[in-house]
């Protein structure tokens, strides 16, 4: 047996979301996100292509919400660290600039022209230029949350070892990259044993563990679900805060949209969640 049971064939079944999901459906999704975000962004101005580094794609967009001191709700796009751009996930300021967020979509290099250990420090650095750089688009710099989906969700919890960093929303995540190692995206990842654990959120929990939002579909594959809970269980082992959403009905190309849906269930967790952190700030401060 391969890994956990699984021999190869098992183990790229467990994590091809395409075939799960199917081509249509998924390519729907697709082109539903790519349409919104497109409107979205004829609708707002903003900073476009800002760089955070020197490379091509070490790039962002930042979208304003206009109020003094509110927070930033950065997102990173997935794609298997090999595919996909900023662009067509501008829909998610379609629910956070209303609710008063400053929206900020992140690019980083692709695989196989990157490895992983630059992913991630493309990631982190841009998390940093965010907060250092909060108060120039009217953000506040302790307020500033990461959220991602899918690959964006492993760099999500890869970039909370910034501890200036309010909380994270890492959705539909891959925490654990041995079986990532061991599957057929390997191919284009290049991963040793040895990146794919220093690149593994699950071991490699920041000391000051912030508060993390772990939402996933309820029609993801197991593989899916036990990545979650491991990571929420050595979150809270560090003495962080970790909540699972199981979000009814979801599968992982759909579970995105919810957070550039006003009202939705996720929105209302991230919301909570900066209640949460803004409510802590204040008793701290008095």
């Amino acid at each position: 047996m391969h890994y956990r049971g699984m021999d190869r064939a098992a183990l790229d079944a467990a994590y091809n979301n395409t075939a799960a999901v199917g081509l249509a459906k998924r390519d729907a999704y697709v082109a539903d996100r790519t349409a919104r975000s497109d409107a979205f962004r004829r609708r707002h101005a903003g900073r476009i292509d800002v760089p955070y580094g020197a490379g091509a794609r070490q790039r962002l967009d930042v979208f304003p919400s206009g109020r003094p001191g509110a927070p930033t709700l950065v997102f990173i796009h997935g794609g298997y660290w090999q595919l996909n751009d900023k662009e067509p996930y501008a829909f998610v300021g379609e629910a956070a600039l209303p609710a008063g967020f400053n929206v900020v979509q992140v690019e980083y290099t692709l695989a196989p022209t990157a490895r992983l250990d630059q992913i991630v420090a493309e990631v982190r650095s841009a998390v940093s230029w965010v907060i250092e750089h909060a108060k120039e688009f009217g953000g506040d710099l302790g307020r500033v949350f990461v959220s991602g989906s899918s690959a964006g969700g492993h760099l999500t919890a890869a970039a909370m070892t910034d501890a200036r960093l309010a909380g994270g929303i890492a959705i539909s995540g891959l925490y654990d990259l041995e079986p990532i190692r061991l599957s057929y995206l390997n191919q284009t990842l290049g991963l040793t044993m040895e990146t794919a654990r220093r690149n593994s959120p699950v071991h490699q929990v920041p000391a000051a563990a912030g508060p993390l939002l772990l939402p996933l579909g309820e029609k993801e594959g197991d593989e899916y679900h036990r990545q979650t809970e491991a990571l929420a269980a050595a979150w809270r082992r560090r003495g962080g805060r970790a909540e699972v959403m199981d979000m009814a009905g979801h599968d992982h190309f759909s579970i995105v949209t919810e957070l550039g849906a006003p009202g939705t269930p996720l929105v209302r967790a991230v919301l909570a969640q900066i209640a949460a952190v803004s409510g802590a700030a204040g008793r701290t401060a008095r």
